[in-house]
């Protein structure tokens, strides 16, 4: 006959449990990573509007069509409507990918709004928001990092 033996959990086995009561530990400690995922979420949305957005100038433009536009206003559609996107689904999956191919895309945007200021509506206000974006995102980037260690 086998005989089952049961191992009996020590303190040290509860810290690695998941808890999920109202008083959990774990809980507050995913505070940082949830609202970096949410965050990352959020931009993911607003990079996908703007990739979609590059690529209605490319497939169905308003004014001149992209053979009509110069090299370099033509390229930064094209770099935007394909990079904005690869950003967004990365975000959206929260992938560390992700967010370094948003930050690559939003520090070009900001590069491509100081040089030619009118190829995105808003301007330096663009420059604005997408500086705040990035602030927040390393805030919450380097909290949820704490939390984990």
């Amino acid at each position: 006959m086998m005989k089952l033996i049961r191992a009996r959990r020590s303190d040290d086995d509860r810290s690695e449990s998941i808890d999920l009561g109202p008083n959990s530990d774990k809980r507050r400690q995913d505070r940082w990573g949830l609202a970096l995922v949410v965050f990352m979420r959020v931009v993911a949305v607003i990079w996908l509007f703007q990739g979609l957005m590059n690529w209605k100038t490319i497939l169905a433009p308003e004014q001149a069509p992209l053979d009509a536009l110069p090299g370099a206003l033509a390229s930064a559609i094209v770099f935007f409507a394909v990079a904005d996107l690869l950003a967004a689904v990365g975000l959206w999956l929260a992938a560390a990918w992700g967010g370094v191919l948003w930050l690559f895309s939003a520090c070009a945007g900001i590069i491509i709004i100081l040089f030619m200021p009118d190829f995105q509506a808003g301007g330096l206000v663009m420059v604005l928001v997408n500086l705040i974006l990035i602030f927040v995102y390393f805030i919450l980037t380097w909290n949820a990092a704490q939390e984990r260690d």
